[in-house]
């Protein structure tokens, strides 16, 4: 016997995305959201340009040559209780609570290529061949997900964690995160890229654009709807 409702729409889940460089095919990591955030904040901050002028007669006001920045900001829920639960079947819950979570959203705040130091200290403690190291530059491409409707590159610009449960071995099993991030553009990303990875980041983009566009010509039906209650 089934209890609740049984057609009840399934939930999508919303998630950040890592791709990095290594490979020809980047293999997406993918870090889905535990429980859904009950909100996300967005930010739009258009572009203006000033002319080199205080007269404000002459300012262009409608130039626009970029999209608008945008920023997202989101709290997460972290808790390792329902994997305890069963511990048969999560051993890394068993063993590090959450722990492994926050360290997978911490690592994309990090360059992809943090191994080159760690070599440089053995091949000068072993005495070995010198091996040409990637400098640490680049954090990896990030895409969050947030439906069919919302896919998007991102920099994480913000990531704070209050950790307030811990195991036995002090390893945390409830948190709360607050992530900020802020949404990459097609055209922040270099031209001459030609990676795997940045052409998904520029179509993702573009096809989120797309739909906005799209919903926006949709929102002419109620315009017309509302042309009667307009008083002229």
């Amino acid at each position: 016997m089934t209890n609740g409702y049984s057609q009840s729409p399934k939930l999508l889940k919303g998630a950040l995305i890592r791709f990095d460089a290594a490979t020809p095919i980047p293999v997406p990591n993918i870090i889905v959201f535990q429980y859904n955030p009950e909100s996300v904040t967005r930010k739009l901050s258009p572009w203006y340009s000033k002319k080199d002028t205080d007269d404000p007669r002459i300012k262009d006001t409608l130039g626009e040559a970029y999209d608008p920045e945008e920023t997202l900001s989101l709290k997460l829920w972290l808790d390792a209780a329902d994997a305890l639960e069963e511990p048969h079947t999560h051993p890394v819950a068993v063993l590090s609570g959450i722990a492994d979570r926050i360290a997978a959203i911490e690592m994309l705040l990090y360059p992809t290529q943090s191994e080159g130091p760690l070599l440089k200290a053995l091949n000068s403690l072993t005495g070995g061949p010198k091996v040409d190291v990637i400098s640490r530059t680049k954090v990896p491409v990030v895409l969050f997900f947030w439906g069919p409707g919302r896919i998007v590159p991102v920099r994480i610009t913000g990531f704070s964690v209050d950790e307030q449960a811990y195991s036995p071995t002090l390893y945390p099993i409830h948190a709360e995160a607050t992530l900020d991030l802020r949404v990459l553009d097609a055209a922040m990303f270099d031209k001459d890229d030609k990676s795997a990875e940045v052409k998904i980041a520029r179509a993702c983009y573009l096809y989120t654009r797309g739909q906005k566009q799209a919903l926006s010509a949709a929102n002419l039906v109620n315009s017309f709807e509302s042309m009667g209650l307009l008083p002229f």
